[in-house]
Formats: C-alpha cells, structure tokens, sequence
C-alpha cells in the first residue's frame, strides 16, 4: 500500500513512524466528544542540596480518566555548572526548556507532517538561548530573569517546503509556552 493513500478498514497507515490511522481515529474522537481532548501533566520536584535537585514525573490525566500505564515515575535531575556555582551533575533547567522545545516542535512537525502525508526521513535540530544573569541577579531590572531570544535552526530531509515545515513546527505546544505568556499560580507551605 502508498503510505498517502487512504486505508482501508483493516490496513494501517503508517508514515514517519507514526499511525495515522490511530492519529485519525483520535482526532475524530476529539471531534466527537471535545471532553477527551483536556489533559493534566504533573510533576514533583524535591531539592537535594546546593544547585542540584530531582523531579520525577508519573500519574497524568488524560481522555477523561487518570493515566495508570506507568509503572515507575521518569526522573529527571537538573544541577548548575560550576561556573553557576553547582556542581554540574545535570543540566541545568534553562537547558531543559531548550530540550523540551526542541523535542515538542520535532514530534510536533513529524505528526503534523505524516497526518498530511508528508515524508520526513530525518530531522535535527540545533537551539541557542541568551540568558542575561543581569535579571535572575537582580542587578538590572529591565534585564530579563529568563532566556532573552532562542534561536532554532532544524535540518530536514523532506519532500516538503521549509515554509510547510517551519509552519507544522510552530503548532507545537512548547513553542506556544515560551513564546505567549502563560498564568502561572504559586503556592507556598511550610514543612
């Protein structure tokens, strides 16, 4: 069968390893019964000492119903160079807002893409972030706490335009959080 072509019943087409049959089907639920399509991810953090501190990540909300599929919780740990005064066990969180856009607009592009039939045989991706400590210092207040530009630039073989790519990229959650200001509430207990 031509991976463009539209399945039948019992065929499953697949394109850049992604399921568009399932990623049809979901889409359709979604559109049936829009409750499903409201999600809720969750993360625990606790602080070991110094820059150094450990995040773990299990239980999400998901398609109206709690997520019970994982067994055991993702840990991710984030540190600071020693140059930022840690120890440099991990990267440091600024580094995984990096990571995590670039992993978003990559799966993002990819689904995207084979939901339109477009091939990708590879991507990579290269980000740069400029952080001024001037704002997380408090030493400039117009200066700001967090990344002042990203710049990303991905390397694709495709069939596709780089103004389709660069378009099905930007669709991408992660892109949308660094990019729009997000409400963010804080909380805070003693111990």
């Amino acid at each position: 069968m031509n991976t463009t072509e539209t399945p039948t019943m019992n065929e499953i087409s697949i394109i850049n390893g992604v399921n568009v049959t399932a990623l049809g089907e979901t889409v359709a639920a979604v559109q049936n019964e829009p409750a499903i399509a409201k999600f809720q991810f969750r993360a625990k953090n606790k602080w070991q000492g110094g820059g150094f501190n450990r995040t773990e990540i299990n239980g999400f909300y998901g398609a109206c119903q709690e997520d019970d599929t994982r067994t055991e919780p993702f840990v991710l740990e984030n540190d600071e160079p020693a140059v930022l005064l840690g120890e440099d066990r991990a990267p440091n969180p600024v580094e995984y807002v990096l990571h995590a856009l670039a992993g978003c607009m990559t799966t993002t592009m990819v689904y995207h893409a084979a939901a339109q039939g477009i091939k990708i045989e590879s991507v990579e991706t290269e980000l740069e972030g400029d952080l001024d400590l001037h704002g997380f210092l408090r030493l400039d207040e117009n200066v700001r706490n967090g990344y002042e530009s990203i710049r990303i630039k991905f390397k694709v073989k495709s069939n596709a335009t780089p103004e389709q790519l660069k378009e099905l990229a930007r669709i991408s959650p992660v892109f949308d959080i660094v990019s729009n200001p997000v409400p963010v509430a804080v909380e805070l207990e003693s111990a």
